[in-house]
């Protein structure tokens, strides 16, 4: 499978908390110094800041550093909401915001919600019929529509976001439906395991063939657009070895670079620098990946990489 396109390599940071404002600033003005392209943050209810107030307090603490939502769940979100708050984001950040959607899938959310947390296609359905409306909204549209899931009589979004059309948009998908909606409606595509529908991993779909196949299905349902998406993973664990770290983590880190180089995956980064750094340039020209979202616990270990490739 070979892509004919290259898009240059961009790495995030995943981050979600910090103990005060004064670290949470750190945190993201670091990340902008190493070099990390975009600060991504989830969408959980447990305890993790509030991605909308962090992600305007990050933008604000930095000059360069883009910022983006990882993913927000759908469900938790009327449409014109998200996309108020989608322009908002990218009017107080002068143009940084990517907008991160998903159907949800945190059967820990719904609980504290106190909803249900219907079957997958129904979540599907409702992110299926969102999505087109919040692109919409941010280009400028007044929208009149009248669905299964939602209404909206006039609505319009203002002031407009800086980005034109609109701020990118990022997909999180898994499964084939979520696959073929990615392909058709996103600007980024976050490639992800599939959850079973109780909300479980589906560890099987991290390994490497899998995510070939999802390539394949994303692939087939974009035709002609596949040139022009970006695509992702969020690295559950990365890490370098060999360089200099103590012995106790050198150990751990050498036995996950070996079971990485037994199981093939995108989703974990384990290895000396130049092996990783020709692992992820083969990927990229075989499959297509670019855009990698590191863990903020790995920030400071993944930054040689990050200046080894991030733009090229």
């Amino acid at each position: 499978m070979q892509r004919g396109r290259v898009h240059p390599f961009r790495f995030g940071v995943t981050v979600s908390s910090a103990p005060s404002a004064e670290a949470w600033v750190a945190r993201a003005r670091r990340a902008e110094e190493l070099g990390y392209d975009v600060l991504l943050m989830p969408d959980h209810l447990g305890a993790q800041l509030s991605p909308i107030a962090a992600l305007a307090a990050a933008a604000t603490a930095t000059q360069r550093l883009r910022i983006g939502s990882f993913v927000f769940a759908n469900d938790y979100r009327h449409p014109l909401v998200l996309a108020r708050e989608a322009a908002t984001l990218d009017l107080l950040s002068g143009g940084r915001f990517e907008l991160g959607l998903g159907a949800g899938w945190n059967t820990s959310d719904y609980r504290r919600l106190g909803w249900v947390y219907d079957a997958p296609p129904r979540r599907v359905d409702r992110l299926a019929e969102a999505v087109p409306l919040v692109k919409r909204l941010l280009a400028g549209e007044t929208v009149h529509h009248a669905g299964t899931h939602y209404r909206l009589e006039g609505a319009v979004v203002g002031p407009a976001p800086v980005q034109r059309p609109r701020p990118p948009i990022l997909v999180g998908a898994g499964g084939p439906r979520m696959l073929r909606l990615a392909a058709r409606e996103a600007d980024i595509v976050a490639l992800l395991p599939q959850f079973d529908p109780r909300g479980r991993t589906m560890w099987r779909q991290a390994l490497g063939a899998a995510t070939e196949r999802k390539i394949a299905v994303l692939r087939e349902a974009a035709g002609s657009r596949f040139e022009e998406l970006e695509l992702n993973v969020i690295v559950a664990d990365a890490g370098l070895v060999g360089d200099g770290e103590r012995p106790t983590a050198a150990l751990l880190a050498a036995a996950k670079w070996l079971a990485t180089g037994v199981v093939e995956t995108p989703y974990v980064l384990y290895g000396t620098l130049g092996q990783l750094r020709g692992r992820l340039l083969r990927r990229r020209d075989r499959l297509g990946i670019s855009y990698y979202a590191i863990p903020g616990h790995a920030m400071e270990a993944m930054a040689p990489l990050v200046a080894a490739l991030a733009g090229r």
